[in-house]
């Protein structure tokens, strides 16, 4: 057979320690933000903890693009979105949600466990939601309108920008989860009127899970004072009230080494830039789709709004999802994710967020074109790193 110049068996050290991961989140962390976390533990109420705090809010304000208020919870960003909503609705308002993906659903379903009247504004998985219905769909009465700006189980960004001129001009809040968004697209929270903006720490922003930020305008700030009871752990007035102390502090034990490694994540982004980090992303999504699209593989998400962030792509007939995803992760060391609910087993979908680099894109194309050659789909070699250098070079 010749010599194997990979791991064969799951679990191995060459395994865990060079796997590419090239999943929609959590992403491939920096050895500084890994080392920044080993710094030694210190008390979270201390002035030390306080002004390392206000130093990283000061720093997402200008990520997010807003003067708002933010607050940081330690928590996945799905605790983020209940939080968003847990403090502004009751049982019985009206709330708009918009739908085209898993964490569409996931947003409708944190609304139904508190008791609202949904709207759905629906939109086929791999399409964006339309503005117009969003806006033939809201009422005087409507008291949130719900979007997911990058849809990751689809590879699609929804129009929040249009959304928020619509939106901005009513007495609607406008609460966006833009958790795998933020950083890989343009956001800007205050020119788009977005009065809760979601993010998550393990996404664009390449620090490790376990954060979410929530910035708040002070519209939504008008309809959270009024809104009792609000959860205990997600009361984001609880929330605010403490990082006003001296020091500034949480209301619960936060993260402490996970606050560490943000901090050095959020550097890394200041020494890029901004504009480029996000231009990166912009044309690292169209090296991966490029380069898929010279493959011979079909694209599941409409090109026209095609996230930046994440490329999912069609199965040909025939492939084992599991035992493709295996191959790539065993084989070639590159770990891909595979489709959520009902487009499990019909799609991959290649993560390419954070730090993530054209080396990184033309590693893991290089997995996808050998590995797809292993199930018998014949791909000329090369093919798709081609595709990909052009759009590098170009």
């Amino acid at each position: 057979m010749g010599h194997q110049f990979y791991p064969t068996k799951v679990g191995d050290y060459m395994t865990l320690e060079k796997t590419l991961l090239m999943i929609p989140g959590p992403v491939n962390v920096s050895p500084r933000v890994l080392r920044a976390m080993a710094k030694p533990v210190i008390n979270h109420r201390s002035p030390e903890f306080g002004k390392r705090t206000l130093e990283i809010n000061e720093m997402l304000k200008k990520v997010f693009k807003t003067n708002n208020d933010i607050i940081i919870l330690t928590s996945s960003g799905t605790g983020g979105v209940e939080a968003a909503l847990a403090n502004t609705i009751k049982a019985g308002d009206k709330v708009l949600v918009c739908v085209n993906g898993a964490f569409g659903e996931r947003a409708r379903n944190i609304a139904e466990v508190y008791n609202a009247d949904i709207i759905d504004v629906n939109a086929d998985w791999g399409k964006a939601i339309s503005s117009k219905d969003v806006k033939e769909k809201l009422t005087q009465d409507t008291k949130a309108v719900v979007m997911v700006y990058n849809e990751t189980s689809t590879g699609v960004q929804n129009p929040i920008g249009e959304v928020g001129e619509i939106v901005k001009q009513t007495n609607t809040l406008f609460i966006v989860d833009a958790i795998s968004g933020l950083g890989g697209h343009y956001v800007g929270v205050d020119e788009f009127g977005i009065d809760i903006c979601v993010v998550g720490s393990q996404k664009c922003l390449a620090a490790p899970p376990g954060l979410a930020f929530v910035s708040i305008s002070s519209k939504a700030w008008k309809v959270i004072e009024l809104n009792k009871p609000r959860s205990l752990y997600f009361d984001l007035v609880r929330a605010k009230s403490f990082l006003q102390k001296d020091p500034p502090q949480t209301p619960f034990t936060p993260a402490v080494s996970t606050f560490y490694g943000l901090h050095e994540a959020l550097k890394i982004v200041e020494e890029e830039g901004l504009e480029n980090w996000i231009k990166r992303h912009e044309i690292i999504a169209k090296a991966t789709r490029e380069g898929i699209k010279a493959m011979g593989l079909e694209l599941f998400a409409d090109e026209k709004v095609a996230s930046n962030t994440v490329t999912p792509i069609k199965y040909p007939a025939g492939i084992n999802d599991k035992e493709f995803r295996k191959t790539m992760r065993t084989k070639y060391l590159v770990e891909v994710a595979g489709g959520q609910k009902q487009l499990s087993g019909k799609i991959f979908r290649i993560g390419h967020l954070g730090t993530v680099t054209s080396s990184d894109i033309i590693s893991t194309l290089s997995a996808v074109e050998m590995a797809m050659n292993d199930f018998g789909i014949k791909i000329e070699p090369g093919v798709g790193l081609s595709a990909a250098q052009r759009v590098f070079r170009g």
